[in-house]
Formats: structure tokens, C-alpha cells, sequence
């Protein structure tokens, strides 16, 4: 079952057009488990949202096979982040579970407009995509556990502070991936 071209891209622009509104809804929804941890500010993580939705457009359009790395270096990072901010692992996955509800809600008045095979194969590619995506956030999120571990002698310690500056320049890197990539096909 493959979509057609312009089924794919009228999907990739509502995931764009609506990126803000649904990066919102994702952090309302977060509440408190976004300030849990003082040491990722709320801004930060909702940059880290944007640029899953980022992602995520491309990842239904053309360059969805070039852009694969992009997705999963941003989720392996998305889950060492998730690691500083103090979340338990199933939280990692419920985070992301929510990112397959917040495209599943916004992208229904689009998927039903378009034939049947058509919008169940976006639909199939886009749960692949998540499943892949809270997969290698999993191990992103278990390999910072491991590092903190390590770097401690194996005794654990409440203290899991990650340098802000470093996880914004990490952010950074992994835009100017996506936007080389983007613009490397165009």
C-alpha cells in the first residue's frame, strides 16, 4: 500500500501548518512533568518538539528516506534529554505516544478527504515512524543512564544535571542536519 505524492504532501503541510498549535497542546498536556526538573528549561523542550515536527514533515514526504537519520539522531537525543529531565523510561514512551495522538487528531479531516488506501498507508507510515522513533529514544534515554552510571563509579546520584547550553547546541547541530538535508534534495 503506497500513497500517492500529493496525498503524502498535503499531509507533511498540515503537520507544518499546524506544528505550533500542536507543540502547544503537547506541552499544556506535559504540564507539570515539563518544570519537574529545573535543569531543562520549558523552552527548550518545546524547541526539541518543533524540531520532531520538523522531522516528521519530511518524514511523509519525498526526502523520507535521507531524512531517516535526521529522525533518529533528534529521538536519541530527544530520549538523553528525557533522561535530565528526570523522566522515567515508560514516560519517555508515553511523551511520544502522545505526539501519535496529537498527528492522528489533526491529520483525520485530511486522511478522510483522501481515498481509503491512501490515507491508511500515511497513517501506516506514520505509526512506523513513531514506533521506530520512541525505539531509539528508549536506548538514547537507557544509554545516558548508562553514561551517568559510569561516570559515577556506578553509584547513582540524584544529581543528573545536563548543561542547558550543551543540549541547545546540540539542537542546534541536529537543525542544521535537517536543514543540509532538506536543502541537499531540493
Amino acid at each position: 500500500m503506497r500513497a500517492s505524492q500529493p496525498a503524502l504532501l498535503a499531509a507533511g503541510r498540515v503537520i507544518a501548518e499546524m506544528r505550533d498549535s500542536m507543540v502547544s497542546e503537547w506541552a499544556d498536556w506535559l504540564g507539570d512533568r515539563m518544570t519537574a526538573a529545573p535543569t531543562i528549561p520549558r523552552s527548550t523542550v518545546e524547541r526539541e518538539f518543533r524540531l520532531l515536527f520538523d522531522v516528521m514533515t519530511e518524514m511523509v514526504g519525498p526526502l523520507r528516506r535521507e531524512v531517516n537519520t535526521v529522525w533518529f539522531h533528534v529521538c536519541e537525543h530527544y530520549g538523553r534529554v528525557a533522561s535530565a529531565r528526570g523522566l522515567a523510561a515508560g514516560e519517555v514512551v508515553e511523551e511520544l505516544q502522545f505526539l501519535r495522538e496529537l498527528l492522528i487528531r489533526n491529520l483525520a479531516p485530511v486522511l478522510v478527504a483522501m481515498r481509503a488506501r491512501q490515507g491508511m498507508a500515511i497513517m501506516l507510515r506514520l505509526n512506523r515512524v513513531i514506533d521506530k522513533g520512541v525505539a531509539v529514544a528508549v536506548v538514547g534515554y537507557t544509554d545516558a543512564l548508562v553514561a551517568t552510571l559510569f561516570s559515577q563509579n556506578g553509584v547513582p546520584s540524584f544529581k543528573t544535571e545536563q548543561d542547558v547550553t550543551d543540549v541547545e547546541r546540540q539542537l542546534d547541530a541536529l537543525e542544521q542536519e535537517l536543514q543540509a538535508v532538506s536543502q541537499q534534495v531540493k
